[in-house]
């Protein structure tokens, strides 16, 4: 059985980055344009500015699988730096300071660096 699963394993990390990258777009489009409503519209020189565009072409980027590892790369450090600078310091837990996202973010981008892209990527490098 898990032979046959594993066959399939090049589609699920695609899926998986795919949904990622969906995701991760979200956040950028939130702080870039205010896609979907948000209170919260940072000036473009700012590290929530800077983060947004790193969600949002970034996100582009991995979404489509190209230069995806760097992408993730990056995309993954900002998010450790998000999680320690903006959510850590609320509070020790992330479920109670918000950072569950951060964190989850960073790991699957971490992950991707080393993965690569899977399948249904413009370069599968």
């Amino acid at each position: 059985m898990t032979d046959r699963l594993s066959a399939y394993a090049p589609q699920a990390l695609a899926v998986l980055r795919i949904v990622a990258a969906l995701l991760f777009i979200l956040h950028g489009t939130q702080k870039l344009f205010g896609f979907p409503a948000t209170e919260m519209q940072p000036p473009l020189m700012s590290l929530f500015g800077a983060a947004g565009v790193i969600e949002l072409i970034g996100g582009l980027l991995i979404l489509v699988g190209f230069y995806s590892r760097i992408a993730a790369f990056i995309a993954s450090g900002t998010m450790a730096v998000a999680y320690w600078m903006v959510h850590a310091p609320g509070s020790l837990y992330p479920t109670n300071n918000g950072g569950d996202a951060a964190i989850l973010f960073c790991f699957v981008f971490l992950y991707l660096v080393f993965s690569g892209p899977g399948a249904w990527a413009v370069n599968r490098k």
